[in-house]
């Protein structure tokens, strides 16, 4: 036996019930009777009229207590190494005391500056060596490929 859904209210229509409503376009609608007809035909919302399948399926009216509420995963956190640092290292410094800690950042601060100074007074020193070599005649210009090779050679005008 072949059953059809009513397009409005969604409720099946048995053989020999219903009426069949075929649209401009050759849409097929079909009605379980002339009160779904008029509703579809006003243009009213089956999701707002609440006897209507649609409503109901909504509004999660009348959903069996067999389906029990859908369980949710908890997040577990898991520790992994960072790129340059261990997962013993990670846990060292996140346990560390934070007076130690303190000391520890002033330390790694104090170095970098160390290092910055070194730096610099290095390349101080490859400035006054470039300088002193300048004053001797060579000059510091940045000389081009074309400038390299020399001016080119004037080409002789000839008449034909």
């Amino acid at each position: 036996m072949r059953t059809y859904d009513d397009s409005f209210s969604g409720q099946k229509i048995y053989p020999g019930k219903g009426k069949l409503y075929i649209r401009g376009d050759s849409k097929i609608f079909r009605f379980q009777n002339g009160k779904t007809e008029s509703l579809f035909l006003q243009r009213k919302n089956p999701r707002k009229i609440s006897w209507t399948v649609l409503f109901r399926r909504m509004h999660k009216k009348g959903i069996s207590e067999e389906v029990a509420k859908k369980r949710s995963r908890r997040t577990v956190k898991h520790q992994r190494a960072i790129v340059g640092a261990s997962l013993d290292v990670i846990k060292e410094r996140r346990s560390m005391r934070p007076e130690a800690r303190t000391a520890a950042r002033q330390a790694a601060i104090k170095e970098g500056k160390e290092k910055k100074a070194a730096a610099d007074a290095k390349k101080k020193a490859d400035k006054a060596k470039s300088a002193g070599a300048a004053g001797r005649g060579q000059t510091g210009r940045i000389v081009g490929k074309q400038g390299a090779k020399g001016s080119a050679p004037k080409v002789k005008a000839t008449t034909r």
